[in-house]
């Protein structure tokens, strides 16, 4: 998979993308990441990508010409199956979103900086979808990029090495993950729960499944909303009581 990052400040991402899961996923091949920076499609000596709002206001706004520019230089080199501009704006970021960007070849990242971008980069049809991380803002997309980047490269096959863990993470069936223990047994008097030293795996999975549950329902009960209880998880709740 291929990610093509529009921004200004592609050594943002040098360091993280060398280090852990997604450096190794670089160095096998299976990811990879190129950076387009809209200074480089500027005509005046200054290099301006940004000007004052029109109506006043504020801060300044990307302009709309270096950036289609960018866009444009990579559309017409290679096909780009999805491009997204990282925006407090856009429709939040979920891993359905995220497994289905995955199954992408080439995706287009837009990182705005200072107010945002001119309307008529979205309006234009030069970018299909606005994302965000949630609802708060940050000083430029580059972080949400990152964000985005590590959730979809981490569910391409080979870059985990346990795939299977994937199905048991928060969020990955609309349920938030069970807790977890290691050793040591006691720590500080605080001992680990005995299902999961029993050697009894039906009961762990049992265990797991209704910890997983009651998280959910206590901290996020708009997952159960989305995705209501279904007839075996309603009756583990109900064995619980």
């Amino acid at each position: 998979m291929k990610f093509v990052i529009v921004t200004l400040f592609p050594e943002f991402f040098r360091s993280p993308l060398e280090d852990a899961l997604l450096g190794k996923a670089l160095g096998k091949g299976l990811l990879e990441v190129e950076y387009v920076n809209p200074r480089d499609f500027t005509e005046d000596v200054h290099q301006t990508v940004d000007d004052v709002p029109f109506g006043g206001g504020a801060g300044m706004v990307m302009m709309a010409e270096p950036l289609v520019r960018a866009i444009e230089s990579v559309k017409n080199r290679i096909p780009v199956s999805r491009s997204v501009y990282m925006s407090p704006r856009g429709k939040v970021l979920t891993q359905d979103y995220a497994q289905n960007l995955a199954k992408l070849d080439t995706v287009l990242l837009l990182c705005g900086r200072y107010e945002g971008i001119d309307q008529r980069i979205l309006d234009g049809g030069f970018i299909d979808e606005e994302l965000s991380l949630g609802d708060f803002v940050l000083a430029g997309g580059e972080t949400a990029a990152l964000a985005l980047i590590e959730t979809v490269s981490r569910l391409m096959p080979g870059t985990m090495g346990n795939q299977e863990s994937l199905s048991e993470e928060s969020h990955a069936a609309g349920r938030l993950e069970y807790p977890q223990y290691t050793r040591p047994r006691v720590f500080r008097g605080m001992e680990a729960p005995e299902v999961l030293l029993s050697g009894h795996h039906g009961k762990v999975k049992q265990w797991r499944s209704r910890q997983s549950l009651l998280l959910t329902l206590e901290r996020r009960p708009d997952l159960v909303e989305r995705w209501p209880l279904s007839r075996e998880e309603q009756k583990l709740l109900d064995n619980s009581r």
